[in-house]
């Protein structure tokens, strides 16, 4: 009996002890495999065929793209400047085809020929999204991402029109200083404008293309003016480093510009640099296209991830700045536009 008795205690004694061990034992086995899920987790690769480091603005796009698609926020971004170049940037999109990335971004230095390229990507699987400049012969893309250029374009047009209106001058000759010819940056602000021109009768003296680089809106500049002296008033930059090189050569020559000078100067993109010469009252307005296009393209790779289709273009928020309150707001195709004056705090927060 006294051996029955110890037998039972004994059982009464362990059983607790294995019941309470259990569940300490499957929470560690758990915690073991989640661990390992976490530790094996593979990045997002993300390819991106860039235009090239011409301007302040693609600098600052290429920035917000390396920020946003970081290995700490769980990205592998492979990135190519292309210089400029359409056989570069071809080239860079095939070899991401090649590496098997999750998604391809694409700002296209030319907005043809891509067929061929996007319908590879298609093939393969790939999810290609498009930023800023547009794709005209392909739609084999789940979603372009940037700004209205046309819209730009018209913008500058009629805050244009109210300035000279407001400061009394009759007649407007412009010089055109356009971006790389063929990109749709190009063609949709240089179609906007000239909508505006034929409108209001104004005279486009002479377009060039000044490659939007600041070299090329100087060069651009000095030979209008020696083609062109005395024969215009007007000179729009289709970005800022365009407008820089331009101050220069007028400079060069002696031509003055701005709120005291005799040539109204104008510019697109709006960047630091840019607004700097705005307040300064060097160029009078400028015209905004957001190169903070990064974070929007995050939204739609992380709207895919879910199985998600997103919208097959997303435009981005922009604004117009000016150096004075002489036009505070005009309108676009019955659309009321807001004119933001030019401070210290305003270029703080630029880019």
């Amino acid at each position: 009996m006294k051996n029955l008795f110890a037998l039972i205690l004994s059982l009464c004694l362990v059983l607790p002890l294995a019941a309470c061990s259990a569940p300490s034992t499957a929470t560690s086995s758990d915690s073991a495999e989640a661990s390992s899920v976490d530790n094996t987790s593979k990045p997002i690769s993300v390819g991106f065929a860039q235009v090239g480091h011409e301007s302040d603005w693609r600098m600052a796009s290429t920035k917000s793209a390396q920020a946003v698609f970081s290995a700490e926020n769980g990205y592998d971004l492979k990135f190519v400047d292309c210089n400029q170049d359409p056989s570069i940037q071809m080239e860079a999109v095939h070899s991401f085809v090649q590496q098997q990335v999750d998604y391809i971004v694409i700002d296209p230095i030319l907005a043809t020929g891509w067929d061929e390229a996007l319908t590879e990507c298609e093939e393969a699987g790939i999810p290609v999204i498009v930023i800023d400049r547009t794709i005209d012969d392909s739609d084999k893309y789940v979603c372009w991402v940037g700004s209205n250029f046309q819209t730009e374009g018209l913008a500058c047009g009629e805050w244009l029109k109210a300035y000279t209106d407001a400061k009394g001058i009759a007649q407007v000759n412009a010089l055109i200083i356009e971006g790389t010819t063929g990109a749709s940056a190009q063609l949709g602000r240089s179609q906007g404008f000239e909508q505006i021109a034929v409108q209001y009768g104004w005279n486009i003296v002479a377009a060039q293309s000044g490659r939007f680089t600041q070299v090329g809106g100087q060069e651009v500049m000095g030979a209008l003016c020696k083609s062109y002296e005395g024969q215009f008033n007007v000179v729009i930059c289709q970005n800022d480093n365009e407008a820089f090189g331009a101050m220069t050569a007028m400079d060069t020559v002696g031509l003055s510009y701005g709120v005291e000078g005799e040539i109204l100067l104008l510019s697109f993109d709006a960047c630091t640099a840019g607004l700097e010469e705005v307040k300064a009252g060097n160029i009078l307005a400028d015209f905004e296209c957001n190169p903070l296009a990064a974070p929007f393209v995050e939204q739609v790779i992380q709207q895919l991830q879910n199985g998600e289709t997103p919208e097959k273009q997303l435009f981005m928020e922009e604004h117009w700045y000016a150096h004075d309150d002489t036009v505070s707001s005009f309108a676009i195709n019955g659309q009321e536009q807001t004119v933001t004056v030019v401070d210290d705090a305003i270029i703080e927060a630029q880019y």
